[in-house]
């Protein structure tokens, strides 16, 4: 018969038996000792960067600290059961220390707070962690803490923040640039100055023949200026014909243009498009942009140039055709 192992219960201890004030005995304690939480997060704290008790207003968060990954983290204590005021101590802490992780350990923590944190992992770019702190006891042996956690970003969570971080980077960049685009086009050509900024891909404008637009596309690392011809939904047929007018007189607009362009005519999309692509660079490229709004602007202006005579002409062919095949089907 093998050798019976002693086994013996875990004990809880007091928190504040082990340190009676959270402020000067605890965090203290903590700051010397991030190790202990390194131990159950996904990276390691830095100690070399901890700051203790910073203020920000009338408010001192506990510890600020850096983690492996660059990120500035911000670690809230709270004795007893988690509370509304503290709740809004950590998103305050969060945003005026910029950071872009919050760690708040508390002796118990309500299920309303709980459901905060977790909707904040899944729908920002922040993350933010609540861990039990316990005290334990093994018979005689010294008294050891232990973190539990309670929520933190999920890794789908953290997927989706990152997503939605990168479209707000796009959406600000794309908004940024044609910001600029426009007010050095309007020294250049009165062709968008009726339009506003926008953070989506395209920057459009009406030529003035309905169902055909001048835009601009905006992507990482290219832009293209593009006759885009759309009516609408009941008019995918007008859009074709309007298109196969201007194809059909492709060698006269290109040579007007001074370079070839891209006749676009895809069967499951009843849009139409003569493209120019740029290859100078995108929203990404905020150093070139200079340069990539200058040859865009210019290659609007040709492009309007060597369309212009032609536009209203394949409107009104379009408009004349549909009126007799109508009249056929009748």
């Amino acid at each position: 018969m093998g050798k019976s192992i002693e086994i013996l219960r875990a004990e809880s201890v007091s928190v504040k038996s082990v340190w009676p004030h959270e402020a000067i005995d605890f965090t203290p304690w903590l700051e010397s000792n991030l190790d202990y939480l390194s131990d159950v997060l996904d990276y390691r704290l830095l100690p070399e960067t901890a700051k203790r008790e910073s203020s920000t207003g009338s408010f001192s968060v506990d510890l600020v600290v850096e983690n492996e990954n660059g990120e500035r983290v911000v670690i809230e204590n709270q004795y007893g059961k988690s509370d509304h005021d503290h709740l809004g101590k950590v998103l305050t802490y969060l945003t005026s220390f910029d950071a872009q992780v919050a760690i708040w350990i508390v002796e118990e923590a309500r299920a309303e707070h709980v459901k905060v944190a977790s909707w904040l992992n899944d729908s920002t770019g922040i993350s933010i962690y609540i861990f039990r702190l316990e005290v334990i006891r093994i018979g005689d042996s010294p008294v050891s803490p232990r973190f539990t956690l309670i929520v933190g970003p999920s890794e789908e969570g953290k997927k989706i923040a990152i997503a939605k971080g990168e479209d707000s980077n796009r959406n600000a960049s794309r908004s940024s640039f044609y910001s600029a685009l426009l007010s050095y086009a309007a020294s250049k050509t009165t062709l968008h100055a009726s339009r506003n900024g926008t953070a989506g891909p395209y920057l459009g404008q009406a030529t003035g023949v309905p169902g055909m637009y001048w835009n601009y596309g905006l992507q990482k690392h290219s832009t293209s200026v593009i006759l885009w011809i759309e009516r609408g939904p009941e008019w995918a047929e007008w859009n074709n014909v309007a298109f196969e007018f201007l194809l059909e007189r492709q060698e006269e607009i290109e040579t007007l243009f001074g370079s070839s362009l891209v006749w676009q005519s895809k069967p499951e999309n009843r849009s139409r498009k003569i493209i120019f692509n740029l290859n100078f660079g995108g929203w990404m490229d905020s150093e070139k942009w200079d340069r990539v709004i200058e040859v865009s602007v210019d290659a609007m202006i040709r492009l309007e140039k060597s369309l212009r005579a032609l536009i209203k002409e394949a409107g009104q062919h379009a408009d004349i055709l549909g009126a007799v095949e109508n009249a056929e089907d009748e």
